[in-house]
């Protein structure tokens, strides 16, 4: 390690403390807006409304930062470890742009921080949402005044044990109240993982060891076209678009495979990935009488996935072994909401409605394997059907927020054309939630929530078919999974800076993965998902207070669960903190600098390896009034992330030391084009009063 990469710290101490001394505020640079929301001149404030976090954009020192997911890297509670966004202490999170749902992840690499006006946390999601979702991202961007065409570019390539490169290019045309946009990306991005497996278990009586060695590259080429149209003339708004991505990847694994104090056998697995996808998505809202807000989301989504897998044991005689499988997707989906006022409150009542079919045709080529891992085709289809509502008031200080909503659910599930009518099954869901909030004063909020939910598990882990991954391994899912049943009790508040999350679930029949003996001739360990019970708590203290053009951000906090499975606990408690820094310097300067680590523990069946201390850092420059942004960025600078786990589940102890290629350096650069402003320099009454209150 270069001596000089150590300086990273102490020099953005020392920046922060000049920024902090250069930087003068004037008596008038903090404005309310509806007394939900704190702007501030040159810093990110974030306020606590009932159970949502608010942090507003425009003006402070994220605004130019990069694009969307630059900015939500640095916003409290809230994770981004490369496209992927996550919540601290919370799971499936939904993310909506202008109250259209996202997806796909590449929409918040394309999003420029600039266009950036509102971000919206919803720690205890209402009955309008499904009740699966832990937490909801609601991003709103900035007006936009623009006419004519506009066009918007990004650069990345990156460098970590491999090359990775991305480019989009983005039009959108404007007249009137019409927009037409058009865009498109390519990505090409090149992963190696390296690692070991080793089980450890009594087998015929004595003991036995299994293991294997990989190092694994991902190289993979996607593409994303989309286009589509938006309307808006006064309360009414519709839009539509089409996207279609296709995918290619080729995946090469050369390991070896033991077992006891055998020779390892040199394997080399190949494994070519061709998918592509269809999504149609389209929106209308309107308001009527002044208070009555109709909204509705209508999705078409499909796509098809093709693997062909063949495994060689080179130095062998052994006959190759060769699978191939095809999945196929199709969704529909359609949400529908009122939303309007109610006995002084805020009032929605909607119906949420969707049908999902999809199929895995499994093929096993090789006859001796076979006899164990059969060719399978299972197919699953899902009718759903939802009715919502949810009201909520203001008493003074204190608000009150309650909903509930009831589903209806038919699941179908064949294996090999046959009905199973242990697995199908039709489900009533009712599902309440109750938030009650108390406001102090500005900088004093507290609220406390409650909601159950059905959770139904992924369809990637019902399914029936089985996969080869050794000559003593399997992989696969388990269709007879029960849906969860989930208890969720939240405590938040804000205090000066100081922000607490706390959470306490009960999960019954929630899944965790097991490996145990697989019934064959010889010896087959079997990788699958079971029902477990586990009661989890945790808790975050998070402190995030704007210093000069100085943003620290420090989060510490505890995960602790009540599991035991076959009479083992697994009950470890994993420690956290992260420390997240953002300077915004004179003559259009911005640097980063993020920490993290993690005590070792358990969470689910995993006991999860410690990282006791990893950082990621950037610099960026504004230039050519700030329409172009370059930005310079390191990730786990000193090559300390711990990626290794272990599981002691039905007599097997599985030991994994995994090194993925998190360390490495990116070049971002994002161009936006708009020449033709609009002409109109006024603005609305409604606005400066709005700023007043």
């Amino acid at each position: 390690m270069n001596a000089r990469t150590f300086i990273t710290i102490p020099v953005a101490i020392i920046a922060a403390t000049t920024c902090i001394a250069q930087t003068k505020e004037t008596t008038d640079s903090l404005t309310h807006e509806l007394q939900e929301i704190v702007v501030t001149a040159k810093q990110p404030a974030t306020k606590l409304v009932g159970t949502t976090l608010v942090s507003t954009i425009p003006g402070s020192n994220l605004a130019n930062i990069g694009n969307a997911l630059d900015v939500l890297a640095q916003l409290p509670m809230i994770k981004v470890r490369d496209t992927a966004v996550s919540v601290i202490g919370k799971s499936n999170i939904e993310i909506y742009i202008d109250g259209r749902p996202m997806r796909d992840e590449q929409e918040l690499q394309q999003l420029s921080s600039s266009n950036l006006k509102k971000i919206e946390l919803l720690m205890a999601p209402g009955a309008a949402y499904s009740s699966t979702t832990g937490a909801v991202l609601k991003i709103t961007t900035r007006r936009d005044f623009i006419k004519g065409l506009s066009v918007a570019d990004q650069f990345q390539i990156q460098r970590r044990r491999k090359w990775s490169v991305m480019e989009y290019i983005g039009l959108a045309y404007r007249t009137g109240n019409w927009e037409v946009f058009l865009n498109g990306s390519i990505n090409h991005n090149n992963s190696l993982v390296e690692g070991s497996t080793t089980n450890n278990l009594i087998y015929d009586g004595k003991k036995t060891v299994v293991g294997s060695s990989q190092s694994s590259s991902y190289p993979t080429t996607t593409g994303t076209v989309k286009g589509g149209f938006n309307y808006a003339k006064g309360t009414q708004s519709f839009g539509a678009y089409y996207r279609y991505n296709p995918e290619k990847g080729d995946f090469e694994n050369n390991g070896t495979e033991w077992m006891d104090q055998d020779t390892p056998l040199k394997r080399l697995i190949d494994k070519r990935i061709r998918s592509h996808g269809h999504l149609a998505s389209l929106y209308y809202e309107n308001t009527f009488a002044e208070k009555y807000l109709l909204h509705f989301d209508g999705d078409f989504r499909s796509s098809i996935t093709d693997n062909n897998v063949v495994t060689t044991y080179i130095e062998t005689s052994n006959p190759a072994i060769k699978s191939n499988d095809t999945r196929k997707s199709t969704l529909w989906a359609g949400k529908l909401y009122l939303n309007f006022p109610l006995w002084d409150g805020d009032f929605t009542a909607g119906t949420q409605d969707s049908y999902t079919h999809t199929s895995l045709d499994y093929h096993m080529h090789n006859q001796q394997v076979g006899e164990y891992i059969p060719s399978s085709l299972t197919d699953a289809r899902q009718t759903s059907a939802a009715v919502f509502a949810s009201w909520a008031r203001i008493f003074g200080a204190l608000n009150l927020s309650v909903g509930a909503r009831y589903e209806y659910v038919d699941y179908e599930f064949k294996t090999n054309g046959k009905r199973d009518d242990d697995v199908s099954r039709r489900d009533h869901l009712l599902t309440p939630d109750v938030s009650v909030g108390y406001t102090f004063n500005d900088d004093a909020q507290i609220s406390l929530s409650y909601k159950m939910a059905t959770v139904k598990h992924p369809y990637s882990q019902l399914t029936g078919s089985l996969s080869y991954t050794g000559q003593h391994e399997i992989e696969g899912g388990n269709p007879t999974l029960r849906d969860e049943r989930m208890h969720n009790v939240q405590l938040f508040g804000m205090w000066n800076g100081f922000m607490l999350q706390s959470n306490l679930i009960r999960s019954n029949d929630t899944y965790a993965f097991v490996k145990e003996l697989y019934p064959a001739k010889s010896l087959q360990l079997l990788m699958h998902p079971i029902n477990i019970d586990v009661t989890a708590l945790n808790i975050y203290l998070i402190w995030n207070k704007p210093v000069g053009c100085w943003t620290p951000g420090i989060t510490g906090g505890i995960y602790r669960q009540w599991l035991t499975l076959d009479g083992s606990r697994h009950n470890k408690p994993i420690f956290s903190y992260y420390f997240d820094n953002t300077l915004s310097l004179p003559h259009g300067w911005t640097i980063t600098a993020n920490m993290s680590g993690y005590t070792s523990g358990d969470m689910h069946t995993n006991r999860f390896g410690n990282t006791w201390f990893t950082m990621d850092a950037s610099v960026g420059k504004k230039l050519l009034d700030k329409s172009l942004i370059v930005k310079l960025s390191a990730t786990d600078i000193f090559n300390t992330a711990n990626n290794n786990w272990k599981m002691n589940t039905c007599g097997i102890l599985v030991d994994k030391h995994q090194r993925y290629d998190q360390r490495g350096i990116s070049l971002n650069i994002i161009y936006n084009f708009q020449p033709a402003k609009s002409r109109y320099k006024g603005n609305t009454a409604s606005e400066s009063e709005t700023n007043r209150l």
